[in-house]
């Protein structure tokens, strides 16, 4: 198979558009493409094509999976098929060339397009036009799956690959490297789009260049947008549109640790609040040595070794494309607001002004792991600094919204003609100076591991103004039981099996962390009836 140049002149200003006019009206979206890439070398890229191909074609659909990978051309290998020794020959005004290239594999329903290997003569760059035409007719195969393996880098072939897909996948393992280099390749996918944007219009581009100029590298969506809203407002806002239009999923190989397993939302939700752009998670595929087994056995993973984990992962995973592709995008056209400003500190949180204290403390939890100096995903792309800064933003979010009145002075400043729609925590009467204090401690007391004992429940539900009273009339728990969870007389309360029913509902009335409050004390309790 012909492949144009990563390095071709013409390949770097210009993109693959299938839906260009070149591209004739009965070939345009006949097929569903899925491409695979995103990056460094060796994360599992060729893996996941191969067997996302051989699922496909054991649902009985016909699959044509392309080696289009200009370093390192070696898919035939998994399916023990020779090299191809030679280019098919180069015909981008008619597919018959394509078609005649294709391989039967030992998979019914599935054919390979293998490129060239060990070629001597390097093959010709396919010009703007023409690279059109390359992919229109290269959709045209007959197949219901065309899988593309693009191999590692952020060369334009790769970009426009990935761009031109239905599914673009992209594939990561936790490790920084690989981390770093898939953030890499979503600047260099937003930086190729734009340039599509706006390449029509040569005032627009010139604009474009000064502001790539200004910031000195690959940069993030938000540092273009903001360059750009310096020079021309609604050039910025074309810009910023294209990365909330930009979408791409990702999937981690080689997980060993729940953190791994985690790895992938939290590098989904950092794309999406620093780059503004969607990463969706797919799945994860957990670390096996049947994948090692089955590449030395020249069988993809899904038939050499159906029943081992990470054939039940790749599953899962082909799975959820088939229903993505199957499924019409529904995704609202309103283009979100220019990130100009700093984020609130609901932003930072991920929560929003009706955000009860739980779900507060919840995402504060969370974005703590996310952001964590030790962590991978955010230490991979933000340098120590930079990591310190959110920390101290994320504490100061957590402190201000858990205080009421600090919260309220907050809402006030920040959103002055908006409408007060905050939770009913927000709504009571002037406090009373001594719940004030209470709630004060509070803040410093409460946190993420923090161990509930009775005493604790009680100071919580003093700092509200709540009596016994109403939490009995409301769970419908027996008062003198509530009051035995608070001065923690064990001997006074039921089975355990009831106690930890009684606490859940007391967390929940209290907007506590249910799930923390529950776990804490029961040990507690558990601790002093061994003792």
């Amino acid at each position: 198979m012909s492949l144009p140049p990563d390095d071709s002149p013409d390949s770097l200003d210009e993109s693959i558009d299938v839906d260009a006019e070149e591209a004739p009206e009965s070939l345009r979206g006949a097929r569903k493409l899925l491409v695979v890439g995103g990056g460094r070398g060796g994360v599992g890229k060729s893996m996941l094509a191969q067997n996302v191909a051989v699922y496909f074609a054991q649902l009985g659909k016909s699959v044509v999976l392309v080696d289009a990978d200009p370093t390192g051309a070696n898919v035939h290998a998994q399916f023990a098929l020779r090299a191809a020794t030679q280019e098919p020959e180069l015909d981008v005004t008619g597919y018959q060339s394509f078609e005649r290239a294709l391989v039967q594999t030992s998979v019914p329903g599935l054919k390979l397009l293998p490129a060239a290997h060990d070629a001597i003569i390097a093959p010709p760059a396919l010009r703007a036009g023409r690279k059109a035409r390359w992919l229109a007719r290269l959709r045209s195969l007959p197949a219901d799956y065309l899988v593309i393996d693009v191999g590692p880098g952020i060369g334009p072939l790769a970009v426009d690959l990935m761009l031109a897909a239905d599914m673009p996948l992209a594939v990561c393992v936790p490790e920084p490297p690989a981390i770093e280099t898939t953030f890499r390749f979503l600047r260099a996918a937003y930086r190729r789009r734009v340039r599509r944007l706006l390449g029509k219009d040569r005032f627009y581009v010139t604009m474009l260049d000064r502001a790539l100029a200004e910031i000195g590298e690959l940069a993030r969506p938000v540092e273009l947008v903001r360059a750009l809203a310096k020079m021309d407002t609604k050039v910025a806002e074309l810009a910023w549109t294209e990365a909330a239009r930009l979408r791409m999923f990702l999937v981690v190989n080689q997980t060993r640790v729940r953190a791994d397993a985690e790895l992938g939302a939290f590098l989904c939700a950092l794309a999406k609040r620093h780059y503004g752009i969607n990463l969706e998670e797919l799945g994860h595929v957990e670390n096996d040595d049947s994948v090692w087994l089955a590449v030395r056995r020249k069988k993809p993973l899904l038939v050499d070794s159906p029943a081992s984990k990470a054939a039940r992962n790749l599953e899962r995973i082909a799975r959820r494309v088939v229903a993505l592709t199957t499924s019409r995008d529904h995704r609202g056209t309103v283009p979100p607001p220019l990130p100009l400003e700093a984020p609130t500190l609901y932003t930072v949180l991920g929560t929003t002004r009706t955000s009860s204290d739980e779900e507060v403390r919840r995402a504060y939890k969370r974005q703590r792991e996310v952001y964590a100096l030790d962590g991978l995903a955010a230490a991979s792309i933000f340098d120590e600094e930079t990591l310190k800064r959110e920390l101290f933003r994320l504490d100061e979010a957590y402190d201000t919204l858990l205080d009421p009145v600090r919260r309220r002075a907050y809402d006030l400043s920040t959103f002055p003609d908006a409408d007060d729609e905050r939770a009913p925590t927000i709504q009571r009467p002037a406090l009373a100076a001594e719940q004030l204090m209470l709630q004060s401690e509070l803040i410093r007391e409460i946190g993420p591991d923090t161990e509930f004992t009775g005493a604790l429940l009680r100071k919580v539900r003093e700092s509200q103004g709540v009596e016994i009273s109403e939490i009995a009339a409301r769970t419908k728990i027996a008062r003198s039981h509530l009051e035995a969870i608070e001065e923690e007389t064990y001997a006074s309360l039921p089975a355990l099996v009831y106690v930890r029913g009684f606490v859940l509902e007391v967390a929940k009335y209290l907007r506590l962390d249910s799930a923390q409050v529950q776990r804490t004390y029961l040990r507690r309790m558990r601790e002093k009836a061994e003792a």
